[in-house]
C-alpha cells in the first residue's frame, strides 16, 4: 500500500469517527434515556476520542497513549466540562451506576493493560549480564527515591498533606520517581535496533528490576493504606505473594523442561483465570488489584512458547480496546488546568529526570561502561510513560495524592517518555530504522522472535 493511499485511509477513518460523535450526540440529545443507552454512549466516544488523538500523536512518533489521555482531557472537566459542563456532567456522571459500570470496565482495561506488560517481561535480559544490570538497576532506584524523599521532607508545605500522612507520602513519590516504563523502553529500543545489544538488554534489565522492586513497594503502601487489617498481616502478606512468585520464577527458570509442557485447557481462558486471581488476591491484601496482575504476567513471561501465543490471541484487543478506555478515563478524573500547579509540575519533573538519569548513569559507569555509553543508558530508563501514570492513577482512586500532584505526575511521565525518544538515538548516534514505533503489535513480534506453534 502506498503512502498516498494509507494516508487517504487514514483521513477516511478519523472522518468516520467524527461522524459517529455526531450521530451518537444527535441520539442522546434527541430524548432516548436509558442508562445502557449512556453507558454504551460512554465507551464508544471514549474510543472515538482516544482513536482520533491516539492516531494524531502516532504522526508524530510518539506513544497512542499520550493521544488518549488526551482525548479523555478533551472529554472531561478540563475542556468540554468547561465549555459545556451541563453537557459533560450528563454524559459523564460522577455518581449513580453508570459510573460505576464505567469505572468497573475501565478498572478491567487497566488489570488488562498491567497484565500485559508483566507479560512483555523478560527475565533473560537479568540473566544475560548480571552484574552490569544490577549495578545499573541499584542506582536507578536509590537515588531517585532519596530525592523523592527529600523533596517531600524539605518542603512539606508545598504538598498540603496532612502531617499525619505526609511520611507514607514521601515514600510514594520516592517509590514513583524510582520506577520506568518498560513496554515504551522496549520500544524505543526496538525502533534504534539496540534491543539485542548488550546496551539494551542492560536497560531492559535494570528497567524489569526497578519495576518489579517499585510496584512491591506499591503494593505495600496501598495495602498500609487499608484500615482493616493489620500493618504487621500486610507486610506479612505482601512478602508472601512475593516469596511465592520468586520461588515460582526460580522454579521455571530451572526447569526448561517444564516451560515446554502444554497447559490443560483453553489457553485463552486459563490466562484469564490467572490474570483475574492475580488481580483478585492482590485487592484481598488491600493493595491494588495491578500488583498482582503485574506479578501473574511475570510468571507466565517464562513459558516462553505460551506467552507468544497468548499475546498474538490478546494483545491487540487489549491494547486497542481495553487499554484506551482506561487511559481516557484518566482524563475524566480531575481538571488538569484547574489543578496544574507551576511549581510542583516542575520539581517532579525535575527531581525525576535528575534521580532516574544521574542515578542510572552513575551505576552504568560503576559497572565499567563508557561515560557516553552510560548517559545513554540513563537516558534510556528516564521514560516513564503509561506505568507512571498508571501508578498516579491509582493513588489518586485510594486517595494517597490529590489533583495537583496527579497532575504533575502525569505531565512528567509523558513528558520524560518524549525526551527519552529523542536523547537516546542523539546519544547513540543513530537513527530510528522504522516510522512504525508505535504499531500496536506485541514486543516480540516486532523482535521477530515468535515460535508459531499449532493453533
Amino acid at each position: 500500500m502506498n503512502g498516498d493511499m494509507r494516508q487517504g485511509l487514514g483521513w477516511t477513518h478519523e472522518l468516520l469517527l467524527v461522524v459517529s460523535s455526531l450521530a451518537l450526540a444527535i441520539l442522546w440529545f434527541s430524548g432516548i434515556r436509558s442508562e445502557l443507552v449512556l453507558i454504551l454512549l460512554q465507551i464508544t466516544l471514549m474510543l472515538i476520542f482516544a482513536s482520533i488523538f491516539g492516531g494524531m500523536v502516532k504522526r508524530l512518533h510518539q506513544p497512542p497513549v499520550l493521544g488518549e489521555i488526551l482525548g479523555g482531557i478533551v472529554l472531561g472537566p478540563t475542556i468540554i466540562g468547561t465549555v459545556f459542563p451541563g453537557v459533560q456532567t450528563q454524559i459523564f456522571p460522577s455518581t449513580g451506576e453508570p459510573y460505576q459500570i464505567l469505572h468497573g470496565v475501565a478498572y478491567l482495561g487497566l488489570i488488562a493493560f498491567i497484565f500485559t506488560a508483566g507479560l512483555e517481561l523478560n527475565l533473560t535480559y537479568i540473566r544475560r549480564n548480571r552484574r552490569g544490570t544490577l549495578i545499573t538497576s541499584i542506582f536507578g532506584i536509590i537515588l531517585p527515591f532519596i530525592l523523592g524523599l527529600g523533596m517531600v521532607g524539605f518542603m512539606p508545605g508545598l504538598w498540603k498533606i496532612p502531617s499525619g500522612d505526609l511520611g507514607i507520602f514521601a515514600i510514594f513519590m520516592g517509590t514513583a520517581l524510582s520506577i520506568s516504563a518498560l513496554p515504551v523502553i522496549a520500544r524505543i529500543l526496538i525502533d534504534l535496533d539496540l534491543l539485542k545489544k548488550e546496551l539494551g538488554g542492560i536497560i531492559m534489565g535494570a528497567a524489569t528490576i526497578d519495576d518489579i522492586v517499585g510496584w512491591s513497594i506499591f503494593a505495600l503502601i496501598l495495602s498500609s493504606l487499608n484500615m482493616n487489617i493489620n500493618l504487621g498481616l500486610n507486610l506479612g502478606l505482601t512478602i508472601g505473594v512475593l516469596l511465592v512468585t520468586i520461588c515460582i520464577l526460580y522454579i521455571t527458570g530451572s526447569n526448561r523442561h517444564w516451560l515446554k509442557s502444554p497447559f490443560f485447557g483453553a489457553v485463552i481462558d486459563l490466562t484469564a483465570i490467572v490474570m483475574l486471581a492475580g488481580a483478585t488476591v492482590s485487592e484481598f491484601i488491600g493493595a491494588h488489584g495491578i500488583s498482582g496482575a503485574f506479578l501473574a504476567g511475570m510468571i507466565l513471561s517464562e513459558r516462553v512458547v505460551k506467552r507468544n501465543f497468548i499475546l498474538r490471541k490478546t494483545y491487540l484487543p487489549v491494547m486497542v480496546v481495553l487499554a484506551p478506555i482506561y487511559f481516557t478515563s484518566i482524563g475524566l478524573k480531575t481538571n488538569f488546568v484547574a489543578n496544574f500547579d507551576p511549581a510542583i509540575v516542575v520539581l517532579v519533573f525535575g527531581v525525576a529526570c535528575a534521580g532516574k538519569i544521574l542515578g542510572a548513569c552513575l551505576g552504568a559507569m560503576a559497572a565499567g561502561m563508557p561515560r557516553r555509553t552510560a548517559m545513554a543508558v540513563g537516558s534510556g530508563l528516564n521514560a516513564r510513560g503509561a506505568m507512571e501514570i498508571v501508578l498516579a492513577s491509582a493513588a489518586l482512586d485510594y486517595g494517597l495524592i490529590q489533583g495537583r500532584v496527579f497532575v504533575a505526575l502525569v505531565i512528567m511521565a509523558l513528558a520524560t517518555t518524549m525526551i527519552s525518544g529523542l536523547t537516546l538515538p542523539w546519544l547513540m548516534k543513530t537513527r530510528p530504522i522504522s516510522m512504525r514505533a508505535w504499531d500496536p503489535l506485541p514486543l516480540h513480534e516486532q523482535m521477530g522472535s515468535y515460535n508459531y506453534m499449532e493453533e
